[in-house]
């Protein structure tokens, strides 16, 4: 069992392309200002929680440890389609979790698709650093990782495990720390007083279902943010059938959600 935090993603940089990517994406002036103003937007101005850097490194690990379990029992979408490897796959996963939320930095309506149209030059530049040899599959790559970013929003179908395993990680950062921006700033609602209940979210293989994550929680009130954030990703996953979601408060089970 593995914790969802900022540092989760150190465990999955083994891979030379992973890390190499990370990397860039780490010390790239225009992907770390764009996370930037993504959290000025959302953050500053309508008061929302956290959409910048450090939410894109918690949802990238997150990502790769969901991948990481499913890829046990089924075959990504992109490897079964003959797209690229599975060392690739997991390029796709990392950066279509990372940049999800880049489109925040122009506005929270449409930010799924702001964040596709700021992506691609992005995906351009950096992906041929890492396939310098190998420009068609830098294409292919790109359009898995754009696919990803996109459909992590909750009403939009996600048509590959990549995908899916990026959106239900995205829901997985919801624990207290991510409502402190906006808590101390003054908003107070069910959506930050909920997810300061929630204490620690945690993944691991599951015994029902190949994935379980465990949502930690001092408060029922935590069961609001599972609710409306967790389980609509879920739903619209398109790995609804592979991922238990089990709240616990105090350690004690009070909800299970089904797929």
């Amino acid at each position: 069992m593995v914790t969802v935090s900022a540092n989760l993603i150190n465990s999955h940089l083994a891979d030379p392309s992973i890390e190499k990517m990370f990397r860039l994406m780490e010390n790239d002036a225009e992907v770390q200002n764009t996370l930037h103003m993504s959290n000025v937007m959302a953050v500053k101005r309508l008061k929302y929680n956290d959409h910048g850097p450090v939410h894109a490194k918690i949802v990238a690990g997150s990502a790769l440890e969901i991948f990481k379990i499913l890829a046990q029992e089924v075959t990504p979408t992109s490897v079964q389609n003959n797209v690229c490897s599975f060392e690739d796959a997991k390029v796709i996963v990392l950066c279509g979790s990372y940049l999800h939320d880049l489109g925040n930095s122009i506005h929270r309506v449409n930010h799924q698709l702001h964040s596709c149209i700021v992506a691609n030059p992005i995906m351009d530049r950096l992906l041929k650093k890492v396939y310098p040899e190998d420009p068609g599959l830098a294409v292919r790559l790109k359009s898995e990782i754009l696919h990803t970013i996109f459909s992590h929003e909750d009403e939009v179908e996600c048509l590959s495990i990549e995908a899916g395993a990026a959106k239900i990680a995205d829901g997985t950062d919801m624990a207290r720390g991510r409502a402190r921006i906006p808590y101390r700033t003054g908003k107070v609602d069910i959506h930050s007083l909920s997810a300061l209940s929630i204490t620690q979210v945690e993944i691991e293989k599951g015994k029902n279902k190949p994935v379980q994550i465990f949502v930690n929680m001092n408060n029922p009130a935590g069961v609001f943010q599972i609710e409306e954030v967790l389980e609509k990703k879920l739903l619209t996953s398109g790995i609804q059938d592979l991922v238990d979601i089990i709240a616990l408060e105090n350690g004690i089970q009070i909800k299970r959600s089904i797929g």
